[in-house]
């Protein structure tokens, strides 16, 4: 059975088509692993942290880009999101239970690419020279 058979087999009845636009899980799946996504749920998984600290913790991230994916997170259910009442306002972010379940995965998944980056950076090499 190729991918996509499997992926068929696997989807609600209701879905169908090769895009699969309607699946629930797709839009999650584009939150968690767009750019700035994989970057916050692997940072919390040491634990909570605040605002700038996330900020901080991920370079090249701009607020803007923050704020927004925070905010699919918390709308997806992965992440808590908790305001302090003081000026400004102090606002923290941790991993739900369902956060925790992606968080495993997506740092065994940047381990992996992590030990085998010469072998990924020779075949861009490679693939680059041949134009």
């Amino acid at each position: 059975m190729d991918g996509g058979e499997q992926v068929m087999a696997w989807a609600p009845p209701s879905v169908s088509g090769a895009s699969h636009a309607n699946c629930p899980a797709r839009k999650v799946l584009d939150n968690v692993t767009s750019r700035w996504g994989v970057w916050v749920l692997i940072a919390l998984r040491g634990g909570a942290m605040r605002f700038h600290e996330l900020r901080d913790e991920i370079p090249g991230v701009s607020e803007k880009m923050l704020s927004s994916t925070l905010r699919a997170l918390v709308r997806d259910g992965l992440l808590w999101r908790e305001v302090e009442p003081a000026t400004p306002p102090k606002v923290t972010y941790g991993l739900t239970p369902l956060g925790v379940g992606t968080a495993a995965p997506l740092s065994e998944m940047f381990a992996w690419l992590r030990d085998n980056a010469l072998d990924i950076r020779a075949t861009q090499e490679e693939y680059d020279k041949a134009g």
